[in-house]
């Protein structure tokens, strides 16, 4: 749970009087607010944490004893966010952003939990060993949970089940080039072996889902320019066919940040038929149009 009111005077003040170590009770933290954000509204409420679970809310003048407790007031207590589709790039890359700057900017911002992508860190995540050199460049640099991403790349097919068994969320790949050579695209073939592979050990894999033969280099510098060189169809055509190979295989893909109103009938129609399929998209998606910028 993080401070998601006032400013950094009014956060050290509360820190200061309102923070307490009890040193016993039944839990081993109690945080209450008048503000606790539930599915029902705003409720005066006592959060109790076990094991670092929730285990109780009671009511806000009820607490229970815990090892730790803190209140809040009137500044809101709601959930963490998780941030799914991070790109944190360190190791290689940190000069682009790192662990301690990226999670400490989610902290600030109420996310409590970021998933790294596999690339633009060096080296990119398509490997055991790799994650382990991620895992230690994360250490004691984190200000909240993290968790990676492996990378399904050509070439590296019987490392995917490792990779899933050392405890990462899934595998990415992408369909058209990625911007960094060390992370290529899969083509057909090699996306069909790749969920192939996932689905024998009821893994996940993620996709960056645009065609390759209908993208193009943009005409000019001009934001219609860009559109053009990235027409729906491309990223249309791409969904269809991860639905059709996750439909093949039986695997369970996800489609990352869908910007293409073409693309939601086909999701939609592949879930109705039991196709293990879901996808994402980005807020900006659904507030900008780019045929009204």
């Amino acid at each position: 749970m993080h401070d998601h009111g006032g400013d950094r005077r009014r956060s050290a003040a509360w820190s200061a009087t309102n923070y307490k170590i009890t040193g016993g009770g039944e839990y081993d933290l109690v945080v209450r607010s008048r503000r606790t954000v539930t599915p029902e509204g705003e409720r005066p409420l006592a959060v109790a944490v076990r094991g670092g679970v929730i285990a109780a809310l009671r009511p806000y003048d009820e607490p229970p004893a815990a090892e730790e407790s803190a209140d809040l007031g009137d500044l809101p207590l709601l959930p963490g966010l998780v941030d799914s589709h991070v790109h944190v790039n360190e190791p290689g890359r940190t000069h682009w952003e790192g662990f301690a700057t990226a999670t400490r900017a989610a902290a600030a911002g109420g996310v409590t939990t970021i998933v790294d992508m596999p690339l633009n860190s060096l080296p990119p995540t398509v490997d055991v060993a790799a994650l382990e050199v991620k895992r230690k460049a994360a250490e004691g640099r984190c200000h909240v949970d993290v968790g990676f991403w492996g990378g399904a790349i050509p070439g590296n097919l019987a490392g995917l089940r490792p990779l899933h068994e050392a405890g990462v969320m899934g595998v990415k790949c992408f369909l058209s080039p990625s911007g960094v050579d060390e992370f290529p695209a899969l083509d057909r073939d090699g996306l069909r072996a790749a969920l192939a592979e996932v689905a024998s050990f009821d893994g996940l894999l993620i996709a960056h889902a645009e065609d390759p033969g209908l993208l193009a280099e943009p005409g000019g510098p001009a934001y219609d320019d860009f559109l053009r060189s990235r027409p729906q169809e491309a990223e249309r055509r791409a969904v269809e066919q991860v639905i059709a190979l996750a439909a093949e295989t039986g695997a369970r893909a996800h489609i990352v940040h869908v910007s293409a109103a073409a693309c939601v009938e086909p999701l939609r129609a592949a879930q109705s038929a039991g196709v293990r399929v879901t996808a994402e998209t980005c807020p900006h998606y659904l507030t900008l149009a780019a045929d009204k910028t």
